[in-house]
């Protein structure tokens, strides 16, 4: 039996990410919606880019508040994860709003951010490095 606190697997830590990236995509449709009630004119050379910025702004406003509000989100409730500062504390907003930068970016270089955790002898994400946050798996 695995002790709570113990870090959790990366298969673990991937299907819960994809869990979260369905959760999100309804978050997302729902702040589209929203989005296109407001600017009707999506032929407008300004349209994407600000379209774009939103939907990272829903998503970081999103995750930050559920890590710096019991550091879970509802994919990682329910695969039992939680997210912690390095000394198994709280995790602070700075520490959010670094941590989802840095996943952003992270992801973006064809996943590099989570494949650093196939490497890294603390097998951490690298925007959990970075931020100095760390998953748990809870029991």
């Amino acid at each position: 039996m695995l002790m709570e606190g113990s870090i959790p697997g990366f298969g673990r830590r991937i299907l819960a990410l994809a869990y979260e990236f369905l959760l999100l995509l309804g978050v997302w449709f729902i702040a589209a919606f929203l989005f296109h009630l407001v600017f009707r004119d999506t032929s407008a050379e300004y349209f994407r880019p600000l379209f774009q910025f939103y939907l990272l702004c829903i998503g970081g406003i999103y995750f930050i508040w559920f890590w710096t509000h019991g550091g879970q989100t509802l994919a990682m409730q329910t695969w039992k994860l939680r997210l912690v500062s390095e000394n198994g504390g709280k995790v602070t907003m700075q520490q959010a709003m670094v941590r989802y930068l840095m996943a952003v970016i992270g992801i973006s270089f064809l996943g590099f951010g989570l494949l650093w955790a196939l490497f890294n002898r603390d097998r951490q994400f690298l925007h959990d490095k970075l931020a100095g946050t760390r998953i748990i798996r809870l029991s």
